[in-house]
């Protein structure tokens, strides 16, 4: 969330200012009228569809039972405008369409943070240590929808808990902002996987993008005796580092910024990229579109120039984009000949989410189908 921005509002018969905070980096509302425990969701819901934005000023959980019935009018819209798709790419632009629409409607509703992030508001939760985590230091009153703010507290309680990852040693601590392994499936295959015979005793691995650090943990725990891991998101940067440390594999993972690869070559170089090409809609998509495959096309196109001789590179790679008609096998793999590499092995596992069950959920269809493939590949 970026608090550069402004948020400007007349109430009490005076001007308000104050700093604007948003997940999906959208601008600030134009107009801000106030509502309490006495406004009905009906008529929430209309300001917010003229895009009002909603500042509260009455019961905090009254405000998430507001926020709920919100939703609930915002899913009926969306299912009375739904249409058959005439392609499985229709399809998912419509559904995209209807979740940024229900994203928009329900972030209207705000709640203000005062300089030290205490919510002013009865009842309301004591969210100091979660906002600093997701923003850093306060000193500036601020606004921001109550959905994110349960979203930055969903955060922090998935930073003190963690996700208990088997071959990883451990407990996984996503921060916020960061993309959480909640697929075990593609851990469970760099887990599984056979290493290049490259790799010997002082070999190096790459983990290129490395998010929480996760893979670069279960490499360590695999044996490898040096991991460079890297990535550009300074978020990441930091949550990797914690949790290596924390899983005591500091010494033997070395986390560095860098665009994809860092400098030398290794015996195998592993990558996970988003794995839907299209424009994220907040900071915390950014896990899951790839615009253009831009990160998908730099770690092919980069891989030869980075491997040793006899190495390896490891992509892991869902299908879900060939069954949503956004990419084609044929596409996947021409790039792979265009940068002058080969197969030589492929592992598979299908998703264990639930959605992936979930007959009512939109892109069911896709999601059933879904394989998630481990590409090995090494230079022609």
């Amino acid at each position: 969330m970026s608090p550069a921005a402004l948020i400007r509002w007349h109430a009490d018969g005076r001007a308000h200012t104050a700093l604007w905070r948003s997940a999906s980096e959208a601008a600030p509302p134009q107009e801000v009228v106030i509502v309490d425990d006495r406004t009905s969701a009906d008529e929430a819901y209309g300001l917010a569809c003229q895009g009002k934005g909603l500042l509260w000023r009455g019961d905090f959980q009254n405000a998430r039972q507001l926020l709920l019935a919100l939703g609930r009018r915002a899913d009926r819209r969306g299912r009375r405008t739904g249409a058959r798709a005439a392609s499985p790419a229709e399809a998912f632009n419509h559904y995209r369409q209807v979740q940024s629409q229900r994203a928009r409607t329900l972030n209207a509703l705000l709640v203000p943070l005062d300089a030290t992030y205490v919510v002013p508001l009865a009842r309301a939760p004591d969210v100091r240590q979660a906002c600093l985590e997701a923003f850093g230091a306060g000193g500036h009153d601020s606004l921001l929808p109550l959905r994110a703010l349960l979203g930055v507290i969903g955060a922090h309680e998935w930073r003190l808990k963690g996700l208990e990852i088997p071959a990883a040693g451990g407990r996984i601590h996503p921060h916020y902002g960061v993309f959480a392994p909640v697929r075990n499936e593609y851990v469970d295959l760099v887990a599984t996987a056979p290493l290049p015979g490259s790799l010997d005793a002082g070999g190096v691995a790459f983990d290129i993008g490395t998010g929480t650090g996760v893979l670069g943990a279960v490499l360590a725990r695999r044996g490898v005796r040096r991991v460079i891991a890297t990535d550009l998101d300074e978020r990441a940067l930091e949550c990797a580092q914690d949790n290596l440390r924390q899983l005591g594999l500091g010494e033997r993972v070395h986390v560095e910024r860098a665009d994809l690869f860092p400098a030398g070559r290794a015996a195998l170089a592993v990558c996970n990229p988003p794995w839907i090409p299209a424009r994220p809609g907040s900071s915390l998509e950014r896990g899951i579109y790839d615009p253009e495959s831009r990160m998908l096309r730099g770690f092919l196109a980069g891989l030869a120039a980075h491997l040793e001789a006899g190495g390896e590179g490891w992509l892991i790679l869902s299908d879900l984009a060939e069954h949503l008609g956004l990419r084609s096998r044929e596409e996947l793999l021409a790039a792979f000949d265009r940068a002058q590499l080969q197969v030589v092995g492929r592992d598979e596992a299908r998703p264990r989410h639930p959605r992936a069950a979930d007959a009512r959920d939109a892109l069911h269809a896709a999601r059933a189908a879904e394989v998630t493939s481990l590409w090995r590949l090494a230079p022609r």
